[in-house]
């Protein structure tokens, strides 16, 4: 076994080569934006690279990057602990899997127990007793745990009018691509971070779009898995109902790797005794060239998002038409009545799961009601997130065993899965696409985000599938084309969206610009 020294002395050469900016790269080096996990493995398997090594250059450019973007809450200080200990399985011959050695940035609503957890909440600030399950699964396949990533706080359920990306831990995420512009949330350091190369991978979370829609506006792509698949145990919760952990990636095929990683089963989650037996296990291997060819795919166009975003969407339909699959234009029955019935079902989830969650920790706010007088008295927690309403209607949203909640939420999870089980019947379809995000808006603490994004709720409302991956832009903003189909066929949704990636390559690596060009900023 070789010892301390001589893992990091390899780790600090191998740090030299590595391509530290997107774009950058010698015949020695190559481009962190564009590598994938699997041409990583190679590199640390041929010797050409270490996992210290790896991690060493994404925290490089954290330091380097980060202070533009603010992405990442707080670096994990054991990273390059664990990237040694990653080495040193690998020179034994005892690699545990391709995450070994993988940095990754949790959202900061995610457990873990050698950092603070706070869903961006200064009342959080402490650690856990224990990490989340699905930290425990990333651990166990050696994956190096980067850090934690900022997000909008209480994952955006605070605020009737919220600014997506803000935390009073961590400040104002910005959109790699335009940074005055927002990146979405409440995922946003988790795809902002990814977007900007700071991670290979990232975990976020999402109850309605959390996922999704920053991976859109940052040109990343974003899995919101089946409900089940991944343990939502140690995960802050909004609804037991609704809340399920994914990754974000920069390609498919790592998405794809993570969630093999990720989804299993845990007894302290029942969602996850539910998935089938014969659920695959590894979904990389499951993307293969051709995917789309053959396949009958729902257009939802979403004329609300603009005519810009559209025009993308038209773009969508001739590459998915050029690589062989049969588009039929389409619109999801019951939207309007999912929106109705869909706030008033988590007003209550989230009064009765948050309530649950805080129990577990072991300092800190107990119940809803601490958060609500804890926000009172630190003007902090105002800055950006002025007020705290819905805090305020989850205490008083009727209990758990209202009959009107009971029907409520039975209206709603039957109407999404019919919703889109009735259109996937109807038409003889494999998959629905649908445009993820409009054009990023310009980040405004004031006037809060301007958000009118329905795609994402069908999917989220049923716990079915939603995959996202880049389709296009507006101007230098990123526009993303969801794939989402019926319950558990998550490993064909990533084929289909890894297939729609090789023929209509859209990502671009981000600029940095500072505002659209030709923007007045004041």
């Amino acid at each position: 076994m070789p010892s301390f020294r001589t893992v990091l002395t390899t780790a600090f050469a191998a740090t030299l080569t590595v391509g530290l900016a997107p774009g950058v790269a010698t015949a020695d080096s190559f481009d962190l934006d564009r590598t994938d996990i699997p041409a990583l493995q190679a590199r640390m398997a041929s010797g050409r690279l270490t996992a210290v090594g790896l991690t060493t250059a994404y925290l490089s450019r954290i330091r380097a990057i980060d202070p533009q973007v603010n992405a990442v809450l707080a670096v994990n200080p054991r990273a390059l602990a664990q990237a040694i200990a990653s080495d040193v399985r690998r020179d034994a011959g005892r690699v545990r899997g391709p995450l070994d050695g993988i940095p990754v940035l949790v959202k900061d609503n995610v457990n873990t127990r050698d950092q603070q957890t706070t869903a961006g909440s200064r009342a959080l600030r402490s650690r856990p007793v224990k990490d989340a399950t699905l930290i425990t699964r990333l651990r166990n396949a050696g994956a190096v745990i980067l850090g934690k990533a900022n997000l909008s706080e209480w994952a955006n359920f605070r605020a009737k009018k919220p600014t997506s990306g803000w935390s009073a831990v961590g400040g104002q995420t910005h959109n790699p691509y335009v940074l005055d512009h927002n990146p979405c949330g409440s995922s946003a350091g988790s795809a902002a971070g990814v977007a900007a190369s700071l991670s290979q991978v990232a975990i976020g979370s999402e109850t309605d779009g959390s996922i999704v829609c920053p991976a859109g506006m940052t040109g990343t792509v974003g899995h919101k898995p089946s409900l089940g698949l991944v343990s939502r145990t140690g995960v802050v919760p909004i609804s037991a109902a609704r809340d399920t952990a994914g990754p974000i990636a920069r390609n498919v095929v790592d998405a794809a790797l993570t969630l093999s990683v990720l989804q299993g089963r845990d007894p302290s989650d029942p969602a996850t005794a539910r998935y089938p037996d014969d659920q695959p296990t590894d979904y990389a291997a499951l993307l293969h060239p051709g995917a789309l060819r053959g396949a009958r795919v729902g257009l939802w166009r979403l004329p609300v998002l603009g005519p810009d975003t559209d025009t993308v969407v038209t773009h969508v339909k001739e590459s998915l038409q050029r690589a062989g699959a049969t588009v039929v234009e389409v619109t999801p029955p019951y939207q309007d009545r999912l929106a109705e019935l869909e706030f008033p079902a988590l007003l209550t989830e989230f009064h009765r799961d948050i309530d649950a969650y805080l129990a577990t920790r072991p300092t800190g706010p107990r119940n809803l009601a601490d958060l609500i007088a804890y926000n009172r008295r630190d003007p902090r927690e105002r800055i950006c997130f002025a007020g705290q309403e819905l805090f305020e209607q989850a205490l008083a949203a009727p209990g758990p065993r209202d009959p009107g909640y009971l029907a409520n939420r039975a209206e709603l999870s039957d109407l999404a899965r019919r919703s889109l089980d009735e259109t996937l019947a109807k038409h003889h379809l494999d998959a629905i696409a649908s445009p993820t995000n409009p054009p990023a808006w310009r980040t405004d603490c004031t006037t809060g985000d301007d958000d009118v994004i329905p795609s994402s709720t069908p999917a989220a409302a049923a716990g079915y599938p939603d995959v996202t991956v880049p389709a296009g832009a507006v101007g230098p903003l990123p526009v993303g084309i969801s794939f989402m189909g019926e319950q558990w066929s998550d490993a064909r949704m990533l084929a289909l969206a890894a297939d729609y990636t090789r023929v209509a390559p859209a990502r671009v690596s981000p600029r940095f610009l500072p505002a659209l060009p030709g923007a007045v900023t004041g």
